[in-house]
């Protein structure tokens, strides 16, 4: 069976606030060491899956970086391997314009997918944190004929509103589609996972479908209508990490005892582009419990339940807990840094206090996506010695210390 994958890489992702201010949210990065992409990819070369083009559009310099010749995924290949497809601007008619949605991404790169020699194209999200064997998938596509197969997993009723929301009959056929509902009885969501015969993609898209911009909120329901969509049930551990609560929860679920998602497992690597770095130092005075703790990290302070990225330096009398800190970040002597994330080249100063408050006030502009008491960081924002930050903040990227013109921010404050 030859195949291409085509990953869906350009989106905003609204719900992570500062932290895809400088980049597509397949490129935030993920578990200390990753970036969310690095999951999907990983899950295409390890299904032997060669054949891979990433779609993109929003802010996608530090995601083209990453990915460079797609060489840690062993997809730096004359014939296949990855292919970064640019966003353009096209002329349909009198009306010029950027890809609108999913569906609109894939269209706009047809005349790529009709110049490739294989018979099905599967279409992913490049944002979503799990381990996945695609071959059952497609099987099942083959075995039921199907013109297109979604991945679904189980979710919970309070997370229904966030997905596409399926209903099976007992031959794995949809038989109805919900997109985001409000309330629905149905348990399974799709995983933003879909197979279609590389044939019938590029007629519909071109055809019957082409007003159509999205594949949740336009292209499934349609194609749901007329009966031949199929669902491959996944059963092992699926995140959609798409706002800040559920992006901290699947790196603070990394520090559990056995984790759902195993990073260790040797059949089944998840593969990055890695930094030649020295390993991880631990001062004479550190204590740390908890932690994954990256190469190149040095600890001489305290650090509890928190993951600590390549290069970030914890000072002296520093106290991290619960929090998410990246690359090269800095933690300067004697500050707190409490249910904190903190961007790429972050660097706090001294005796400040981030997040440590009992003041859980929900963020004033946005108290949809800041209201458990994270705060948040962007990427080489400097913090000033002293400086005290309550929960629920948000801090944009770049910013400089002289910014900060009173030592207090207050809790659902942002900056």
């Amino acid at each position: 069976m030859d195949i291409l994958a085509m990953i869906l890489a350009g989106g905003e992702g609204k719900g992570f606030g500062v932290l895809t201010a400088p980049r597509a949210e397949p490129a935030v990065p993920f578990g200390g060491k990753y970036r969310l992409i690095d999951f999907t990819l990983s899950n295409c070369v390890n299904s032997n899956i060669f054949n891979v083009a990433i779609l993109t559009q929003y802010q996608p310099r530090s995601l083209v970086e990453h990915i460079g010749l797609g060489k840690p995924w062993d997809l730096d290949r004359a014939h296949g391997g990855v292919r970064i497809l640019q966003p353009y601007q096209s002329h349909r008619g009198d009306r010029g314009a950027w890809q609108e949605g999913t569906a609109d991404a894939v269209r706009f790169n047809l005349d790529f997918v009709g110049e490739q020699n294989v018979d099905q194209v599967l279409i992913l999200a490049g944002d979503h944190i799990y381990k996945m064997d695609y071959g059952p998938l497609l099987n099942l596509h083959l075995e039921k004929n199907a013109d297109m197969t979604i991945a679904a997993r189980a979710v919970s009723p309070t997370e229904a509103h966030r997905f596409g929301m399926i209903v099976l009959d007992e031959n794995n056929r949809v038989v109805a589609f919900e997109e985001k509902p409000t309330r629905t009885r149905a348990t399974l969501a799709s995983m933003g996972v879909y197979a279609f015969r590389r044939e019938f993609l590029v007629e519909y898209l071109r055809g019957a479908g082409r007003a159509q911009r999205d594949f949740g909120r336009d292209v499934i329901p349609a194609l749901v209508e007329q009966g031949r969509v199929y669902a491959y049930t996944f059963r092992d551990y699926w995140a959609d990490v798409g706002t800040i609560q559920a992006y901290f929860e699947a790196n603070m679920m990394l520090l559990n005892e056995t984790p759902a998602l195993d990073l260790y497992d040797p059949d089944w690597v998840i593969h990055t582009k890695s930094e030649e770095r020295p390993a991880a130092t631990i001062g004479p005075a550190a204590r740390v419990d908890g932690n994954l703790l990256c190469d190149g990290c040095r600890i001489d302070g305290t650090v509890a339940r928190s993951i600590i990225s390549p290069g970030v330096y914890i000072a002296p009398g520093a106290i991290v807990r619960d929090s998410i800190v990246m690359n090269d970040a800095v933690v300067g002597e004697g500050t707190v840094v409490d249910r904190v994330i903190l961007d790429k080249k972050v660097v706090v100063g001294k005796n400040a206090r981030v997040g440590d408050s009992d003041d859980n006030t929900p963020n004033q502009r946005a108290p949809e996506r800041l209201n458990t008491g994270i705060t948040v960081v962007g990427k080489h924002t400097q913090l000033p010695a002293n400086l005290v930050v309550g929960r629920n903040v948000e801090i944009g990227a770049y910013v400089k210390d002289d910014a900060f013109t009173s030592p207090v921010v207050p809790s659902g404050a942002t900056v």
